[in-house]
């Protein structure tokens, strides 16, 4: 008996033992903080302080509204011997934006961490609201929706209301649900929740209202996609290739385009897009183009079409680039070789250039370009008009003194005038000097 009895009290001082040591290795597994409670209302203006105690370095983590440069931080060790780590976080003037979640946690172990919602109140601003004044919500059917209008203290009433509808919805825990640090969390959200909302509360009976939020649906249903042509594309080198590529979608419907082909890294492509709203639907447009084709540019042509992460469409073509040998040219002039005809033309590459442009080069040129390889020829007929300044015949053997005529006789003047286009002649009479009489 004696024997039974002292195994229990071993048993029960060796479990004692254990258990008390076991307690005091977690202690500080989670920083300490100096605040009562999960949270903390404090009136705006004022100054927030926390203290943090741990056993490791510690390190802050803030609400994303409150900025680096109004914070103190003051590292301390602490504890009877020093063997623990202190931090004091010091905000002031604390603002409405700042209302937020701030924790203490460890800087070389993120997840153990504790923390502190703080609410900064304000009579005249009951919401925490954005920079932005609008906010875009995406609504997906049959996931919860949360319009996020915060509030700076955790009793103010909210309601949630829809723009052109006069019914203010309040949570009922079914299909709406209130979280003063989150906002409205709808439920199960349909059509009605999508379009323009903001929430409202009523201080000291005035209503106020917080930012606007736009709910949008997203759709990713594409009805069909396709390209410009349905067969092979056949151009010859150096042509210009257009490829379009178009989509049709419901409405709501964002899609994107990924072109892939055989040049793609180191072409000088381009990509035009453009939507057009249809009645019934979107039609969306992709145009890519090419300037120059090139050999390396032959091959397979894929258009990729995406919407979200469900729904995608792919469409190909097969491009065939035909290169030639640079044609043979002659340029004619007035049906005879030009070249031949004057020293003053000369042929460079495709182009003919006259040096010193006179009146007996105009006329009609031909430039004939043709590979007989392959039996393909072309001519095109220019006509060059050169423009000749207007001049006088008799001035270049008249002298410049007037011969002297017998008064009274009768006297026929003569006037030749040479130019291109012809020129128009006028007379005009100048009385002769006096000289003195």
């Amino acid at each position: 008996m004696n024997l039974y009895f002292c195994i229990f009290i071993l048993c029960g001082l060796s479990h004692g033992v254990f258990g008390k040591d076991k307690r005091k290795k977690g202690r500080f597994s989670v920083p300490s903080l100096d605040v009562k409670g999960r949270h903390l209302i404090l009136p705006a203006n004022q100054t927030l302080t926390l203290n943090c105690r741990g056993r490791w370095e510690l390190e802050w983590a803030l609400p994303k509204a409150v900025p680096e440069e109004s914070v103190e931080r003051d590292e301390s060790r602490c504890g009877r011997t020093g063997q623990h780590y202190c931090s004091r976080l010091t905000l002031g003037p604390a603002l409405v934006q700042h209302t937020g979640s701030f924790r203490c946690r460890y800087r070389q172990r993120a997840g153990r961490q504790n923390g502190v919602y703080v609410y900064v109140t304000d009579s005249q601003q009951p919401f925490v609201r954005g920079l932005d004044g609008l906010e875009v919500l995406y609504m997906t059917v049959g996931q919860p929706l949360v319009v996020p209008c915060r509030v700076t203290h955790p009793a103010i009433n909210v309601s949630l209301v829809k723009y052109g509808s006069m019914k203010h919805q309040r949570p009922d825990r079914k299909t709406l649900v209130w979280n003063s640090r989150q906002g409205f969390t709808v439920l199960r959200p349909n059509y009605f929740y999508t379009g323009l909302f903001y929430c409202q509360a009523v201080v000291d009976g005035v209503p106020r209202s917080s930012e606007q939020y736009l709910v949008h649906r997203p759709v990713h249903n594409i009805i069909e996609a396709y390209l410009n042509t349905t067969g092979p594309v056949r151009r010859l080198k150096g042509e210009r290739l257009d490829l379009n590529c178009t989509a049709i979608g419901e409405f709501n419907t964002r899609v994107n385009f990924t072109w892939e082909y055989p040049g793609k890294n180191n072409s000088t492509s381009s990509e035009r897009k453009r939507m057009v709203k249809n009645r019934t639907h979107l039609l969306f447009y992709s145009v890519l183009t090419l300037p120059k084709l090139q050999r390396a540019d032959r091959g397979l042509y894929t258009c990729r079409v995406t919407s979200g992460t469900k729904a995608k469409a792919r469409v190909k073509v097969n491009i065939i680039v035909y290169a030639f040998p640079p044609p043979q040219v002659i340029w004619l002039k007035d049906g005879m070789v030009a070249a031949e005809r004057c020293s003053r033309y000369r042929v460079n590459d495709s182009s003919l250039v006259i040096r010193d442009v006179a009146e007996e080069d105009a006329g009609k040129y031909t430039v004939m370009v043709g590979n007989q390889e392959h039996g393909l020829y072309r001519n095109l007929t220019l006509t060059l008009v050169v423009n000749v300044r207007p001049q006088i015949g008799e001035k270049a053997v008249t002298s410049p003194d007037p011969a002297p005529v017998p008064h009274g006789s009768r006297q026929a003047l003569h006037c030749t005038s040479h130019g291109v286009p012809s020129p128009d002649i006028q007379w005009q009479w100048h009385p002769c000097p006096a000289d003195g009489l």
